[in-house]
Order: C-alpha cells, then structure tokens, then sequence
C-alpha cells in the first residue's frame, strides 16, 4: 500500500500566511464598519442635542417683548447721572452660572432682550484644540400659560377688570405686598389653569404713572409678598427712581419735592419670565451643560456636551441697519435689536480615537437666524 503524505512545512506556511492576511483584512473592515458606526451615532446624539436646545432657544426668542412694555422696564436705580451714566446707576443681579454679573449699570430701564457678549464661561475643550468665551442671554416676555394673569388688569385700588370693580385689590404703601381681589381673580385657580404663582415670579405693575418689576418672595393664599434680598435686587431698594412707590398717586409741592400718598391708580399686574441661556462647566466639566433659566430658580439642562454658545445681533435705526454685532454698538440700543443670529457648537461624548496623549472628538455646530418683534415701536395690527 502507499504512504499518506501530509502537507509539507512550506504548503502550511504558505496556508497560515494566507488565513492571516485574510483575517487581518476582515478585521480591519469589521473594525472600520464599527468606528463609522460610532461616528454615525455620536454624529447623531450630537445633532439631538443641537436641536434641543436650539430649538427652545428659538421658541423663546420669537415670544421675546410680548407683553412687555415698549421700550424695556423701569428698574430701580439712583436717578442721577452718576459713575459716566447719563440718567442714573442700577444693581439689578443677572442670573448666570455665579450670581456676581450685574445687567449693565447705565441701563435704569430693563429691555425685553439683554445681550451678554463673552460674559459666559471660559470653555477649554478636553483635547486642546480651542479655548473660547461663551456668550450668555436673557430676554423677557409676559406669562403665556394662563389667561388670567397674561397682561389682565385684575384691579387695584378699585382698577376696574373689564367694567368690574375690584375693590379688594391693594397694593401696600411701602410696596412689600399684593393683595388680589378673590371676586376679579383667585391664585388658587392657577394650578387647574396655569401656573401657580410661586416665589422668584416676576411680577410687572403698570399704570398712568409708568412701570415697575417686583420679586415674589412668598406667596399665601391672595397676598403676594415682595421682601428685600431677592435674587434681582428689585425689592425694598430704597433706591429714588424706578421702583414699585413711584407708581403711587403723588402731588409736587412748593420745595419741589414730590409727595407720594400710599395710593396707586388702576394698575394693570402681569407675570413676566425672564429667560436666560448660559453655559455651565461647572456641574460636569467634561460635558458642559446648555442651561435654560426661569428667573431666579434653579436652571436646568436643555443639551449636554456643548462647546460653544454665540450671539450676533443685527440692529435697526430707522433705514440703518448694523449686521453681525456681538454687543451694542455706540449710539444704539437693545431695543432697536431686530435679528438674532445663534451659533451652538457640540463635540462628541466619547473621543473617536487615541493616539497616545491625543484625543480626538467629533465636532459640529448649528446655526439659525431668528426675526424678532419689534422692541421699540408698537405695532397697531399686530
């Protein structure tokens, strides 16, 4: 009988060296397949998180000014020209990632929309490539939740409310509460048809005499109650202009010296939210946090992972108009802002590869531009 020859040591070298090749190759494709399906989800994730907040971003810049008087707030403040302002100096605290940023001093009237060029956090991305200041926003507009307090005169003093007289309706002399007259309008519907009202509203008061913005610091039953320390710095300033006592009946009399009663004429009361966005890398540095802030309460992520946050501004005098302003140019003002252009920028969760010390992430960014109602002028028809 003959031999059973086996393979020879070449044949099987050559064998082994072919099924290497082969499975080195599907490795590579099989690691290849699997990094561009990473890179299609962390793409994916970071597109979700841009829209999120970009689209929340949107919705509350096109409510900007609703329901806010033309032209801004009054605000407490010292009614002289002091410090290179020209009518007066305010302390009104801005809600940011720290509580140290004060609204610009000069400003002793509280626009709808409130730029922040490079006041937001420092932001270093975790592989080196860019080191940026963020930019930060607040805009102001009437509660929209419930139509009971969007702008309703719901009377003081005996203010009328719809040919009604509600004589219940007090403000106190000294400007530290609100009472509602339950007959014309009872807070405690507000949990079955709005928004309960809560401590940090923001709370706008406007009459023949002007306007002014007040703190609730405690709510019970039908008495809102506006104690000093707030988070803004609206109540209880003592400051001479702008606050809530010199919307009271008043006389002038012979020194010059105006008088107020302890009264107020029929004044309309309205909830306003102020809304801020701002970065925060502070609660989780490696994904810093897109905040959305109501008023003074805590704020709350809307996207993670955000590297970058910017605002332009296009401006309109008359037929001027100043395109692509990070701040307020010289001679304008917040108010004769028409256009806000919004840049979010994202990196991905997790780095894609390694290399030693480097690390590299996705990045990508949205962009939008928002027309916005018109903050100085009031439109008849609108």
């Amino acid at each position: 009988m003959k031999k059973q020859h086996g393979f020879t040591l070449v044949e099987l070298m050559v064998a082994m060296a072919v099924t290497v090749v082969v499975l080195g190759a599907a490795v590579l494709a099989f690691r290849d397949t699997a990094r561009s399906s990473q890179n299609v989800s962390l793409q994916s994730d970071m597109t979700d998180n841009l829209r999120a907040g970009m689209n929340l971003i949107q919705q509350d810049l096109i409510q900007t000014g609703t329901g806010i008087p033309t032209g801004g707030i009054s605000i407490p403040n010292t009614g002289v020209a002091a410090s290179g302002c020209a009518s007066g100096v305010s302390n009104l605290i801005r809600p940011a990632l720290t509580s140290s940023l004060i609204f610009p001093k000069c400003n002793i009237v509280l626009p709808a929309l409130n730029p922040g060029s490079a006041l937001g956090v420092l932001i270093s991305s975790p592989d080196a490539t860019s080191t940026m200041n963020t930019d930060l926003i607040s805009m102001l507009y009437a509660d929209n939740s419930s139509s009971t307090t969007a702008g309703k005169n719901i009377g003081m003093d005996s203010a009328p409310v719809n040919g009604t007289s509600c004589p219940a309706g007090k403000i106190d002399k000294n400007g530290i509460s609100l009472t509602f007259d339950t007959g014309c309008f009872n807070p405690a519907t507000l949990p079955a048809n709005g928004i309960a009202l809560n401590p940090n509203d923001l709370i706008l008061f406007s009459n023949a005499y002007g306007n002014a913005l007040q703190t609730v610091t405690s709510v019970s039953g039908a008495l809102l109650n506006f104690a000093s320390g707030d988070g803004f710095h609206l109540n209880g300033t003592g400051m001479p202009s702008g606050t809530l006592i010199q919307l009271q009946n008043h006389t002038v009399n012979s020194l010059g010296t105006t008088v107020y009663d302890g009264t107020y004429p029929p004044t309309t009361v309205t909830r306003v939210w102020m809304i801020s966005y701002y970065l925060d890398n502070t609660t989780d540095p490696m994904h810093v946090r897109l905040i959305r802030r109501v008023n003074f309460n805590p704020g709350y992520a809307v996207s993670e992972t955000i590297e970058n946050l910017q605002f332009t501004y296009n401006f309109v005098n008359g037929a001027t108009v100043v395109a692509n302003q990070s701040a307020v140019p010289a001679t304008y003002s917040e108010n004769q802002i028409r256009n806000v252009t919004v840049n979010l920028g994202a990196r991905s969760d997790t780095p894609t590869t390694a290399a030693g010390n480097k690390v590299k992430y996705l990045r990508t960014n949205l962009q939008t531009q928002v027309t916005i109602r018109s903050l100085a002028y009031f439109a008849e028809f609108e």
